[in-house]
């Protein structure tokens, strides 16, 4: 870092009139504590001058949890795209509109009849949305018919994924970010790779419309690799030219993904005998087929034969209900959809939202449901822009000053213990505790204290949450960092959060 070319007489001409608003208290209480203050924000601008944010636009805020007092201000009325922090704005409102007990619902139904052991009609597989549906979900719906006595289906499978839209990807997704899990189509039946079968050791991300691809070294040099994807289906095409090679050559994933438009995936490059493997989730393209293919496979193995076609239809208004499958409930999804940041939780909660209150299940509607939360929060909702729900989109912008408003409101709700609980929580490594903060700030006064949602994106990073600092008062705290060239300055935001962990007003 260098030295800071700020000085006392600039410091206080920015104090005074300057554009970088310092937030000092109309009745400061007593030298020590101003003098305190006026050391932290000197500290906090000796951060932010450093090479790397030398040509980006950082914003910071920080404000007291209780009062709202602004304690420091740097470009906080500047809109920034916050990444993944989008997920706070998204995760809150859901929980305000939707409830914590709101669940997803997947529903077997039938417009014919049965007789005996034969159902005379089509089964609609109707989806709502859930983001978390496993293969063994779709294994126990059909046996849930062969339970009622159902052996034959002289009619059609249907698959109805219209509580939402047909809008796959959101409308400033990157070509490049389709093929993996971050970028997944969004539909209102869809599936998630079951972590049990992946590994006794996998977590529970629920990485929606993905399969997870393991590529293991075959026995000899020469040999192809062994690629193992998780859930089965015949829906896509592996394209495996992973060559074995000797025990000390070359571990190189040349290529991988998925050929626009087709579910053809490929993998390319060496990997040593006896090697790790590479691991990987591909997103899948049309992930209503491949969720029904694997509801039609566990009727086969349900011995539930069917004469009749897979398609995509509408079921009825008049359609018999065999059986409701209730995905948990979001009070529990938080903890996956935020610790993980899971992009595709965010954006089947942003149509939720649209065909909860609106009837219509779109990122146009699910995003007026948001923006209408964060103007009764007392967000200045005129420099907010809205793009997607999980925050991909370099559009989305949100002032830090406007994020610590957002924050600040969410505390007086009755959900707020969700919420709070959902965050990731500096250096903790448990993944279900530390999430994606699991090893930041390890052996400083933020660890265990900072709780907060980050964020990143190419030349983006973000860090939204709360701190208590040495004097046992809690802050709410906003960095949002754009227009950085190089690596991610997450250094930069861990200064930030351990100097407020670290601060004493006396």
């Amino acid at each position: 870092m260098r030295t800071s070319h700020i000085t006392k007489v600039g410091l206080l001409t920015l104090i005074v009139g300057g554009t970088l608003q310092l937030g000092l208290s109309s009745e400061l209480q007593g030298e020590e504590e101003a003098s305190a203050k006026i050391e932290l924000r000197n500290d906090l601008l000796e951060i932010l001058d450093t090479e790397q944010l030398q040509s980006a636009l950082p914003g910071v805020h920080v404000r007291h949890s209780e009062t709202g007092e602004e304690l420091f201000s740097y470009n906080s009325d500047i809109s920034l795209a916050p990444a993944s922090g989008q997920k706070l704005l998204v995760g809150a409102t859901a929980l305000d509109v939707l409830g914590p007990e709101f669940t997803f619902e997947t529903g077997v139904y039938t417009d014919g009849y049965t007789r005996g052991s034969i159902l005379h009609g089509n089964i609609y597989l109707k989806g709502g949305g859930d983001p978390t549906l496993l293969a063994s979900d779709f294994d126990q719906l059909a046996k849930e018919l062969h339970n009622q006595g159902i052996r034959m289906v002289q009619g059609d499978i249907i698959a109805d994924d219209t509580y939402f839209d047909d809008t796959r990807l959101s409308l400033d997704l990157s070509w490049a970010n389709q093929r993996g899990q971050v970028g997944a189509q969004v539909s209102a039946l869809s599936f998630a790779p079951d972590a049990a079968l992946i590994s006794d050791v996998a977590l529970d991300r629920y990485n929606t419309a993905s399969v997870y691809v393991e590529v293991h070294p075959g026995e000899e040099p020469g040999d192809e690799a062994e690629i193992k994807v998780t859930p089965e289906s015949d829906y896509y095409s592996i394209d495996n030219q992973m060559i074995t090679v000797e025990e000390d050559g070359d571990r190189q994933l040349a290529g991988w993904g998925r050929d626009h438009g087709t579910n053809d995936i490929f993998f390319e490059g060496t990997i040593p005998v006896g090697g790790n493997s590479f691991n990987q989730y591909v997103s899948i393209w049309e992930p209503t087929n491949l969720a029904v293919d694997l509801f039609a496979e566990g009727l086969k193995d349900a011995r539930v034969r069917v004469n009749g076609d897979v398609v995509l239809g509408e079921t009825p208004e008049d359609a018999e209900a065999l059986f409701i499958h209730e995905s948990m409930t979001l009070e529990e999804l938080m903890i996956p959809y935020m610790k993980f940041s899971q992009n595709s939780h965010s954006e089947h909660l942003t149509k939720a939202l649209g065909q909860e209150v609106y009837g219509e299940g779109s990122w146009d509607k699910g995003l007026d449901v948001v923006e209408e939360y964060l103007d009764s929060a007392g967000v200045n909702t005129n420099v907010v822009q809205l793009r997607d729900g999980s925050g991909m989109s370099h559009l989305n912008a949100i002032p830090t000053e406007e994020m610590t408003q957002f924050l600040l409101h969410a505390q007086d709700e009755e959900w707020f213990d969700i919420f709070y609980g959902s965050l990731p929580v500096a250096a903790e490594s448990d993944h279900y505790v530390g999430g994606t903060l699991r090893t930041r700030m390890a052996d400083t006064a933020a660890a265990s204290n900072v709780a907060a949602k980050t964020g990143s994106l190419t030349s983006k990073s973000s860090l939204s949450g709360y701190v208590t600092d040495a004097d046992g008062e809690e802050w709410i705290f906003s960095i949002i960092m754009n227009n950085y060239i190089g690596s991610s300055p997450t250094a930069v935001e861990n200064d930030i959060a351990i100097r407020l962990a670290e601060y004493e007003a006396d």
